[in-house]
């Protein structure tokens, strides 16, 4: 891992929840459901960073790093319908799906049918 997260990603999230929590406590306009969404949020996009750091479970990590953002957006104020979120999380879904075809290999090689014998060699 990066040395920004070094071996404590979780130790980062509980900083950004205490900075979000001590800048509402300072002024900051935030509702206790934005705090909620914020950390959400962050917690998706650290999840994301590991998961590409870590080789592991990327795909997962990049459709619920997106969706975090998605409701992070909606929380402030983006006037999506459930139905456009869906839309939206069905093209990254299907983008994902195609970069994850070009990186995925089989574990064993594809069967060939076996040959059939050409009519030269039966003479």
């Amino acid at each position: 891992m990066p040395k920004l997260f070094g071996r404590e990603p979780a130790l980062w999230l509980g900083l950004v929840a205490i900075v979000v929590k001590t800048l509402t406590a300072f002024g900051l306009n935030v509702t206790s459901d934005q705090q909620a969404t914020i950390n959400a949020a962050a917690a998706a996009l650290v999840g994301l960073a590991v998961a590409v750091i870590a080789h592991d479970g990327v795909s997962a990590a990049l459709l619920g790093a997106v969706q975090a953002v998605i409701a992070l957006a909606v929380g402030y104020g983006l006037h999506w319908s459930a139905d456009q979120q869906a839309v939206v999380m069905s093209l990254v879904a299907a983008a994902v799906a195609m970069w994850t075809r070009t990186q995925v290999t089989a574990p064993v090689p594809a069967v060939l049918p076996p040959a059939t014998p050409s009519t030269a060699s039966r003479e």
